[in-house]
């Protein structure tokens, strides 16, 4: 089954036109987070709702570029489309039936923040790659998601490239880690029967594992287990 590096969804307008919804842009993101400090300065519901709307207005801007006041998306969109829109946008999850929890209280549990995050050192991490021509390019192009899915992939490449060279000069980067592939581990689990999960012990080079390592053609080496 295929991953998804991020959930998607879509809301149908008053009119009814269908929208689709993606996680923000980072472009629009930073505006929504701005507009979000007033869900978590409101004093009262209707307070918190009416700042979460001025959110939603935000993701019109990439969503639906048409809706551009509250009034346009009071007119357009139903409070649970606002909510979808809401989840699909930033992740803050609003159960509005919910007798439990006020609105404020949903919204801020399961929002984000910037306080604690170096996006300006994300952003330059990623703009190494040399794709973007700008970092205003950047954050019009990627949401979060996307940014830290490129993030990991670029960090586990260059860790593997690192490996390979210090591989080239004796020199295991896994084991002065303290770590091993999971990949590698379960193979040698495997091949072992059992006897070992390191990848370089000897009695992980048996049949198969063997001759693709060099040791006969599934032969692989004799020991003795002590």
């Amino acid at each position: 089954m295929a991953t998804e590096i991020y959930e998607t969804g879509s809301i149908t307008l008053v009119d009814g036109t269908e929208v689709y919804l993606t996680p923000l842009k980072i472009k629009y993101l930073r505006e929504f987070m701005v507009a979000f400090e007033n869900v978590k300065e409101s004093k009262s519901e209707m307070e918190a709702i009416s700042a979460l709307a001025e959110c939603a207005r935000v993701c019109m801007k990439q969503y639906y570029p048409l809706i551009k006041t509250i009034e346009d998306l009071e007119d357009s969109l139903s409070l649970p489309a606002i909510y979808s829109v809401l989840d699909v946008a930033a992740g803050i999850k609003i159960n509005g039936e919910s007798e439990e929890e006020n609105v404020k209280d949903q919204a801020v549990e399961s929002g984000s923040t910037w306080e604690t995050l170096d996006l300006a050192k994300l952003e330059s991490e990623v703009f190494l790659l040399g794709i973007w021509k700008d970092f205003e390019e950047l954050e019009s192009s990627l949401s979060m998601p996307e940014l830290t899915s490129i993030l990991n992939i670029k960090r586990d490449l260059d860790y593997q490239e690192k490996k390979f060279f210090a591989g080239i000069q004796g020199v295991d980067l896994d084991k002065e880690n303290g770590s091993q592939d999971l990949w590698e581990q379960k193979k040698a689990k495997f091949f072992s029967g059992g006897a070992t999960a390191n990848g370089n012990d000897v009695v992980a080079l048996q049949g198969a594992n063997a001759a693709k390592a060099g040791f006969g053609i599934g032969m692989g080496l004799d020991y003795e287990s002590l």
